[in-house]
């Protein structure tokens, strides 16, 4: 591994750390922006094994055993058990939060992790057998839809875990339900499922493009740590969406946070910005720089979406060595005033 990557992951390491704990109604911790709002520590059910239906919210889980969480489950009476492990846990929001952007953090997972809330899977780190590929030092931080939270009662979280060898579960971290304070307020928030393929072809930038027998990642999320362990080199990102056609600045940004390494973006197969320099010259390694550092924000104009019909956006990106993809949010769109009004809140903030 060169110098640089080596700093690169050094730099990742610490891009979401523990800031700090405060005490107002029991304990809140924060990761960078990101304060909780829910705390899930304590006790959940655990089973070892795995069924599908042991993710849904209307399973009945009164015989499994009641475990600690954080902890390995080594330590929780199930010492020398390695393999497949389901935990569930249910838990209520208040109605003060619906419209927030909430995230599901469960720290670090040894070594597996699909994760489902309601049913429905918001997010996924490393390889299950028998494609198997450890994640065990990855921090699980799930953007979650509003559409899959009930906000008007309880909610069941199930995390299907596999653990190779050694300590296993969910051994540490702040686990529980966070919210940004100081979120970009985007319009069409995009996080969440897209579709994912791996190589390149300008064809994939059109609207009209067939990506059905495509595969899924989550963004925002390094796809390493979603079954594409030590790729490096092209892959396209597509995402087709409803607009009904209700914002009103004529200006808009569309925001994709911070890609690994270089990115061509095309809505409804216009493209509407870059970062870094492409190459038509087929299987040249291309020169990278800092680009993965840098917050991308593209201007477009409104008439590029189409009203009350669905539209789609297509990320070319390019990945030099190292992690790669869109890695870090936000990612949605917002008008240019907003996005102008956030930046120099942002500037304000820090001075």
């Amino acid at each position: 591994m060169s110098r640089r990557n080596r700093i690169r992951k050094r730099i990742r390491g610490f891009s979401i750390i523990l800031m700090i704990f405060l005490t107002f109604s029991g304990t809140r911790a924060s990761y960078g922006n990101l304060v909780r709002v829910q705390n899930l520590e304590g006790q959940w059910k655990f089973s070892i094994g795995e069924r599908e239906e042991w993710v849904e919210k209307g399973y009945d889980d009164s015989d499994w055993a009641t475990i600690k969480v954080p902890a390995a489950w080594e330590d929780e009476g199930f010492n020398g058990y390695n393999g497949f492990a389901s935990y569930r846990k249910s838990f209520t929001l208040p109605a003060s939060l619906k419209g927030k952007n909430l995230y599901l953090i469960l720290g670090y997972v040894d070594d597996v992790d699909e994760t489902y809330i309601n049913g429905h899977r918001i997010g996924s780190t490393g390889t299950f057998p028998p494609s198997y590929n450890t994640a065990y030092n990855a921090k699980r931080i799930y953007y979650i839809p509003q559409e899959v939270l009930n906000f008007n009662g309880s909610n069941l979280l199930a995390v299907k875990v596999y653990d190779s060898y050694q300590y296993g579960g969910i051994v540490r971290g702040e686990v529980g339900i966070y919210a940004n304070p100081d979120e970009v307020p985007v319009e069409i928030n995009l996080q969440g499922k897209w579709k994912f393929k791996i190589g390149d072809e300008l064809e994939r930038s059109k609207a009209s493009y067939n990506d059905k027998s495509w595969g899924e990642v989550f963004a925002p999320a390094k796809w390493e740590d979603q079954g594409y362990r030590d790729y490096d080199g092209y892959a396209w990102y597509r995402k087709t969406f409803y607009y009904k056609g209700n914002l009103d600045d004529s200006k808009l940004v569309l925001m994709l946070g911070r890609i690994d390494d270089l990115d061509e973006v095309f809505l409804n197969g216009v493209e509407i910005g870059s970062t870094g320099t492409f190459s038509d010259r087929e299987n040249q390694r291309l020169s990278t720089g800092d680009e993965y550092r840098a917050v991308r924000g593209y201007y477009f104009d409104a008439s590029l979406l189409r009203k009350n019909q669905y539209n789609t956006i297509a990320i070319r990106i390019y990945d030099s060595g190292g992690d790669g993809g869109i890695y870090e949010g936000p990612v949605g769109i917002l008008t240019q005033t907003d996005y102008i009004k956030y930046w120099r809140e942002r500037k304000s903030s820090k001075r």
